[in-house]
């Protein structure tokens, strides 16, 4: 493929219009994550049959026609791994893409490896062996070297290749459906961490009141309110822990937030006052006004529960293996604790399991459930087989 670098409005404005004309695209970006509120977009990276590009955002400054591009129905984005990619569309736009087909999903709905690296989808592929070692690279930096540049542009080299085969194999063995309904849930997973309730994901919430809950949602938005404005990572204005940490001490006073030894730098003196007003604010709130209470569900679960998740573990890895597909992208743990629970317990919380929706209830069927039922015997059939254990309907 050629190779080039673009850094001017109408050779930008082209690219686009081969873009739009093609109809699909690979992407990739390269960014600094590390001392900005959010990550430093640095370069982006296409691939259209036959050629590779790069863009300099830096020299592009108006990159709108690339993330109308984004939005539209019509043009096909692929990416690997693409979360990055997506949130930057939503940062640039306020929306998620539409069409995104992500090579690393794609690839675990084939076979029992997810997530798995670029260079090792290339390989198991398209049997090629890429040599990148421009991995701590600072994309910042101008000019970008020519080692630099192949790096960067071997990261969507292969893409539409790769692609195209997995594609024809999804169709061919009818799970096209599976990977465009993973495609949307990544998008909605990157859209959902805009909502006003993405502090809920905090580490610990489970062993606070509700009163520590409404402090440590205060201190939640004060954190990300001060890192937009100052430009800098959220985690480095506060970090998680002491954000809980914060919440159960619930201090009264400058000093009271400084008394724990990670709190005593500098920095913080400075924003502790702002600190303490986020505290009382949520300390003055009205009963009815509190969050609720957040169930631990591994506190919660009952040695029988235990055994239950761990036997559908079993079942479900064989199944797995059984179907070639990546157990860790059917379910989680989590997952198998929530069919138990909404099938024996008839505890859903609300929500209905994923293991019985979609496509995970095709993989999964009645087979879970009917575990869970007594409907259903294990034996092992082939000891030296990858997935060795039978599950045999019990006669009625």
């Amino acid at each position: 493929m050629t190779q080039e670098l673009i850094d001017s409005g109408p050779e930008f404005s082209e690219l686009c219009k081969e873009i739009k004309s093609a109809g699909i695209v690979g992407f990739d970006t390269e960014f600094v994550s590390e001392s900005t509120y959010r990550p430093e977009l640095c370069l982006l990276q296409f691939a259209l049959p036959g050629r590779c590009v790069a863009v300099d955002p830096f020299a592009v400054p108006d990159m709108s026609a690339w993330w109308d591009l984004m939005l539209d129905d019509q043009t096909v984005i692929i990416v690997h791994g693409g979360r990055e990619e997506i949130r930057f569309c939503l940062t640039y736009t306020g929306e998620v893409p539409r069409l995104v087909r992500d090579v690393q999903v794609a690839e675990g709905l084939r076979g029992r490896g997810f997530p798995l690296g670029y260079e090792a989808i290339v390989k198991r592929v398209l049997g090629l062996k890429l040599h990148s070692n421009e991995t701590r690279t600072d994309w910042r930096r101008r000019p970008l070297s020519a080692a630099q540049m192949k790096y960067a542009l071997e990261d969507v080299d292969h893409l539409l290749s790769i692609w195209q085969k997995q594609e024809t194999w999804l169709k061919r063995n009818k799970r096209l459906s599976w990977a465009e309904a993973e495609f949307q849930r990544l998008i909605d997973e990157v859209a959902a961490e805009k909502s006003p309730n993405y502090w809920l994901r905090l580490s610990g919430l489970t062993r606070l009141s509700p009163r520590e809950l409404a402090v440590a949602r205060e201190v939640y938005r004060w954190r990300e309110q001060e890192g937009f404005n100052k430009n800098r990572p959220v985690r480095k204005v506060l970090r998680d822990d002491l954000l809980i940490d914060l919440a159960r001490r619930q201090p009264k006073t400058v000093e009271d937030v400084l008394s724990t030894r990670d709190m005593n730098r500098p920095e913080f003196r400075k924003a502790a006052p702002e600190i303490v007003a986020a505290i009382l604010r949520a300390k003055q709130l009205p009963e009815g006004e509190l969050p609720p209470k957040i169930d631990d569900p591994d506190a919660e679960q009952s040695y029988d529960e235990q055994v239950l998740g761990q036997l559908l573990g079993i079942a479900l890895a064989n199944r797995c293996a059984e179907l070639n597909v990546a157990m860790s992208l059917v379910g989680k743990t989590s997952d198998l604790r929530h069919l138990v629970r909404a099938h024996v317990y008839k505890d859903d919380g609300g929500i209905a399991p994923r293991l019985r929706e979609g496509w995970r209830a095709e993989v999964c069927g009645d087979l879970l459930t009917d575990v869970l039922d007594g409907k259903i015997a294990l034996r092992v059939a082939d000891p030296q087989s990858d997935h060795p254990l039978v599950f045999e309907r019990r006669p009625d």
